[in-house]
């Protein structure tokens, strides 16, 4: 898996739980890509992740149970909060971090980890 050799190569904490990001991707008809780059721009794949809280949720003060509870919880927001429902991938990211560069840091790294989706 792609995702997998990319959080292995770059010593990710967040390789153990890469089937995961996959799964909730599924479950909520995101790019399974979204989750993992976003996790790696916040907190390097975990290795910067406090509370198990990978994608620096809440300007970092969530707190998940687990690194899988963060993952899905994220997810499910990600596809039907009303801040996020319905939009595509920029407004997306632009909602999550307004900072101009937020997006391309992002999408820059869906790409890393596989350029044709």
């Amino acid at each position: 898996m792609s995702l997998e050799r990319f959080f292995e190569e770059k010593n990710c904490p967040a390789v153990v739980v890469a089937g995961v990001f996959v799964q909730a991707a599924d479950a909520h008809g995101l790019d399974w890509r979204l989750l993992p780059s976003i996790s790696f721009i916040e907190s390097t794949g975990g290795k910067a992740a406090k509370n198990n809280n990978l994608f620096g949720w809440d300007a970092g003060r969530a707190e998940f149970p687990s690194l899988s509870a963060a993952i899905h919880a994220v997810a499910y927001s990600l596809a039907n909060s009303r801040l996020y429902k319905d939009k595509d991938l920029d407004e997306v990211l632009e909602t999550y971090n307004p900072d101009a560069e937020y997006a391309r840091k992002v999408k820059s790294v869906m790409k890393r980890i596989s350029p044709s989706e």
